[in-house]
Formats: C-alpha cells, structure tokens, sequence
C-alpha cells in the first residue's frame, strides 16, 4: 500500500515556501498563491495540497490545474499605459473588461504593482516576478505617485495647499498630499497631485471632501518611472540599466522593446495585485 505524504514531509531538505514559489514565477501574489492551494488547485509531486505552510526546493514537480508552472525567468518590469475602462484584476466578478484581457500579445505572464480602479487610467506597472512586484511596492521606498486629476468646482487655493499637512476623511486619516492648481477653466480645473502613502481612492475621496469631484484621473508617474508618451493600451520594458540604477542589482535581460496595444477583444489571463488610488 502506497503512503502519501503528509504537506509538513514535504518541508524536508526543502529552501522556498511554495506561496512564494508561485508568486516568484509570475502565476499570481502570494495572498492568492494560498487560496489557489484552499481550493485544491495545487499540486507538488503529484500530491494535492492542503496547506500553504509547504516548503519545495528547486526540484519539485509543481502544477496548477494540472499544469506545470513554468520555470523561474529573470525578473523584468514594464510600464503600461491603463486605459480607463478596465479593472486591474485577473477575473472580475461582474464580467468587466480587465487589464490583463488587454495586454499586448507579446508580453508573458505578468502581475500587477498596485492598482488602478475602473475609472482610472495612466501608468501601471507590470512584472514577471513576484518579488519585485513586492520590493516595488515597499512602503520603504516612500516613492511618489503622481497625478493628473481633472476636478468639478472652483478650487481654493488655501485649501488645496493644507493637503500638505494631511486629512482625516470620514475617520480615515490620510498622510501629507503636495497638490497645485495647474488651470482653471470654468467650473472645471486641473491638478497634479503627489502622494507616497497611497491609501485606496485616496484622492477621489479627498477630492470629494473638498467638494470637487473627480472627473478625470491620470496617473503619470510611479516613483523613477514615467508615463511618458506611452500610448494608451500600449507596454513598454523598463532597460535593465535602470532597473539596475533603481534598485541596485538586475540580471541580464533581452534588449526593451515597445509593443502595440491589444485589440479590447482579445482575451488573454493573467494575475493580480494590490490595491492604488
């Protein structure tokens, strides 16, 4: 009679917890990584998993819906230009278009750093890695996130320079905001704010405080990387020299390249992370 092991058996000799293995290979966040594992979609050794407190070492045999995942590439990091119109999630309950439905052809399998909601457009970077998606995302890095924000109303100047100190909106205190009135015209206006702690719809909720709704919201840059001229649709590879700048160490990679924007029609899956204003 054949014994099966136990998940804990599979710890030993082993060096990677089995959430970060899949998360490292572009499949999906970690968070994500252990519910795939709840539901039994996940296998190592022809075993199905109950747990994610797993540990596989370089030899594993490991699947997903029966499919082998594919082997650890080098890490690599695009700028995308979101268009508005799609949600930045792998599977939309509600049947929306999403971001990774949209993705140039030519781009593998990728993740998300942050999110950008429905209405929301500009710069949204994507990685195959899952450990740089999370070191991009470090508070540590206190990067800046700016933006381009069209807003309904007139705006007070004096009110608009407070952000700086902070704002507490419904009892949920947000940090320090650099904002400036670009133009006025009319009732509607253009700022460019900047923000590093990047709470969920923090600036549509600000801005709604303050009595100006959001009619238009572009994020333009995301610590050193820029928006640009970037097409919307369109993705284009960070160099890896700056890669290496940034963040001080990057392996070889093949040489950046733009790629078209995908036809809305095209289908294409791929993983999610977290939430951005």
């Amino acid at each position: 009679m054949v014994r099966h092991k136990r998940d804990s058996e599979l710890t030993e000799g082993t060096n990677e917890r089995i959430a970060k293995r899949l998360a490292r290979v572009g499949l999906c966040s970690r968070r994500e990584a252990e519910r795939w594992i709840a539901e039994g979609r996940v296998m190592v050794d022809g075993k199905v998993l109950t747990s994610p407190a797993v540990n596989v070492g370089p030899a594993a045999q490991i699947a997903v819906d029966g499919r082998p995942i594919p082997e650890k590439q080098p890490p690599r990091l695009w700028r995308y230009h979101k268009p508005r119109g799609l949600v930045t999630t792998a599977k939309d309950p509600q049947g929306r278009p999403t971001v990774f439905d949209n993705l140039p052809e030519d781009l593998p399998r990728v993740i998300a750093v942050g999110r950008l909601d429905l209405g929301s457009e500009g710069l949204l970077l994507l990685t195959n890695d899952g450990a740089l998606a999370r070191r991009l995302e470090l508070p540590s890095n206190a990067w800046t996130r700016r933006y381009r924000v069209r807003v309904h109303g007139r705006v007070d100047l004096d009110r608009l320079d407070a952000l700086a100190e902070g704002v507490t909106v419904d009892g949920v205190a947000y940090g320090p905001i650099r904002a400036r009135l670009d133009r006025q015209q009319g009732e509607n206006a253009w700022l460019t704010m900047s923000l590093s702690e990047g709470k969920n719809r923090e600036i549509r909720r600000v801005c709604e405080h303050l009595g100006w709704p959001v009619s238009r919201l572009i994020r333009v840059a995301f610590g050193p990387f820029q928006l640009g001229n970037l097409l919307p649709g369109a993705a284009e590879e960070v160099p890896a020299r700056v890669l290496r700048d940034q963040l001080g160490s990057e392996p070889e990679r093949p040489a950046p390249r733009r790629a078209a924007a995908k036809k809305p029609s095209a289908i294409k899956h791929h993983a999610n992370r977290r939430r951005t204003p």
